[in-house]
C-alpha cells in the first residue's frame, strides 16, 4: 500500500499523488488504460481534499486482480450524494472556479473510471471515498 498525504487548498502540489500513483502502476507493469483510470480516480479524489475536504490521505493498494484507491479526509462531508454526483454540480467558491477548477466532474470522473465506487459520508464529519479498479483493459 502506498499513502500519500494531501494539503488543503496546496495547488502546487495538487497531482503529485496521481502522478505517483501513475508511475509505480507503471514500473509493475500495469496496462496503460488501468494507468490511465487510476491515475484518473486519484487525481479528482486528490482536488476533492484540496478544495473541499481541508486536505487528507489517498492511499492506493493493489491485490489480486484490483486497484483499490482510497480518500479520506475530515472536511465537512458531502450534503447530497446524489446531488455531488451530478456533472457540472459544484460547491467550490468563486475564488476556486475562477482558477479552473470546481467544475463538478470530480466525483462523476471518479465514478466513470472506476469499476467501483463506494462514498461514506456524513455532514460534518468527512468522508472516506473507496475507488476499486480491476486489472483488465
Amino acid at each position: 500500500m502506498i499513502q500519500r498525504e494531501v494539503k488543503p487548498l496546496d495547488f502546487l502540489s495538487a497531482g503529485e499523488t496521481a502522478s505517483d500513483f501513475k508511475e509505480t502502476l507503471k514500473s509493475l507493469g500495469i496496462a496503460p488504460e488501468i494507468c490511465r483510470k487510476a491515475s484518473i480516480v486519484t487525481y479528482e479524489a486528490e482536488m476533492n481534499a484540496v478544495i473541499h475536504g481541508g486536505g487528507g490521505v489517498i492511499a492506493m493498494e493493489l491485490s489480486g486482480d484490483r486497484i483499490t484507491i482510497v480518500a479520506k479526509d475530515e472536511g465537512p462531508g458531502i450534503e447530497n450524494v446524489s446531488l455531488a454526483m451530478q456533472e457540472g454540480y459544484s460547491t467550490a467558491p468563486d475564488f476556486i472556479r475562477e482558477m479552473g477548477f470546481g467544475a463538478g466532474m470530480g466525483l462523476p470522473n471518479i465514478k466513470k473510471y472506476s469499476d467501483e465506487l463506494e462514498i461514506e459520508t456524513e455532514p460534518g464529519k468527512g468522508m472516506t471515498l473507496r475507488a476499486v479498479i480491476y486489472l483488465r483493459d
